[in-house]
């Protein structure tokens, strides 16, 4: 929460306008300009007598180039905590939304709908976490045979996430060797947790040192990836990036190849988006108060999504800190809560 700061109604109205202008063009707020936007009927020393009490107080910064005023971290912090007013989406965007989680849609499409329709609708970077299931339960198991000793293998696991991953072999195997493998693999995984039918067929390969089980080994090692067992908990995808080039104040080259290696390596974004997985509703990190240097200028807005009463990954936006908030808030808030309901309802 930010500081309770004395501001009395005409600073506050002003304040407001300036944050409202500022997210419109990105160029400091002078006191001409406050005067007649706000329809205040002060002078313009007035106003920046008042917009010197608000320098003083940390709220807006002078840039040195300009007499303007632009809002700082704790202004974002005090205007969002305390005269925020989040408006309402709009009946074309809830449809939007509504359309995008309607129908008959796997886990994983619903999921990657729901990054993508949040970078559409805000016009900034869309993110959301994927938790691994703590059990994965293998449900079918095929192999078909490529070109180039390929094998292509079909998983299904848990309800309805489906991966289809190849596998490199030495040597071609024939259909009935493949469905020998299946049938073995069946019979210890279908129905079980991978993790303690994993520790059971490592035994039954060790005791039968033919070609097939090789083929098995490989496929354990894929499954192993697959459930998370090789590799971060949590995954995280991102819709949008390009949207962040709109931005002058993000268009520094070294700035913008930062932000694109956070991206990539995804760990501090996770860090970040896992901040947000016990919040009841929205939460925001403005700034440095993402913990890292690199998303100084930026604003992460997160909201967690549940199967059941589990939370299951954290859906938002990233983008500049002079972001229309009263928008994005809404869009974030209910793509959250559609996402969860359409997860709870599939057959």
């Amino acid at each position: 929460m930010s500081e309770n700061y004395d501001l009395d109604e005409r600073a506050q109205i002003l304040f407001r306008h300036l944050i409202q202008s500022y997210t419109k063009d990105g160029l400091p707020v002078g006191s001409k300009s406050l005067a007649k936007q706000s329809g205040i009927d002060v002078s313009s020393a007035t106003i920046r007598n008042i917009m010197h009490k608000l320098e003083k107080l940390g709220l807006v910064d002078s840039p040195h180039t300009s007499a303007g005023r632009v809002p700082t971290q704790a202004g974002y912090r005090f205007f969002i905590d305390s005269l925020l007013e989040v408006g309402e989406l709009g009946k074309s965007a809830e449809q939007t939304l509504n359309a995008t989680f309607s129908g008959d849609k796997t886990s994983n499409d619903l999921i990657r709908s729901a990054s993508g329709i949040l970078s559409q609708m805000t016009q900034l970077t869309g993110l959301i976490s994927v938790n691994r299931p703590a059990r994965v339960n293998v449900r079918h198991i095929e192999f078909m045979k490529l070109s180039d000793r390929r094998i292509l293998v079909i998983m299904v696991i848990n309800s309805d996430q489906v991966h289809n991953k190849v596998i490199q072999v030495d040597r071609d195997y024939s259909d009935l060797e493949l469905t020998e493998a299946e049938k073995l693999l069946s019979q210890y995984l279908i129905g079980s947790d991978f993790s303690s039918a994993k520790k059971k067929l490592h035994e039954e390969i060790k005791r039968h040192k033919d070609d097939v089980n090789s083929i098995m080994a490989s496929v354990l090692d894929v499954m192993g990836l697959v459930c998370g067992e090789d590799s971060e908990r949590d995954s995280l995808l991102t819709s949008g990036e390009s949207n962040l080039l709109q931005f002058a104040e993000l268009s520094d080259i070294n700035k913008l190849r930062d932000i694109f290696a956070t991206f990539n390596q995804k760990r501090d974004l996770l860090h970040i988006l896992e901040g947000c997985s016990g919040a009841t509703g929205v939460q925001i990190f403005i700034g440095s108060e993402s913990g890292y240097n690199v998303l100084s200028d930026c604003t992460v807005i997160g909201a967690p999504y549940r199967l059941g009463n589990d939370v299951v990954g954290v859906l938002g936006v990233i983008g500049p800190t002079r972001i229309a908030y009263e928008k994005v808030i809404p869009a974030v808030d209910l793509t959250a809560r559609l996402l969860s309901s359409a997860l709870n309802t599939q057959k």
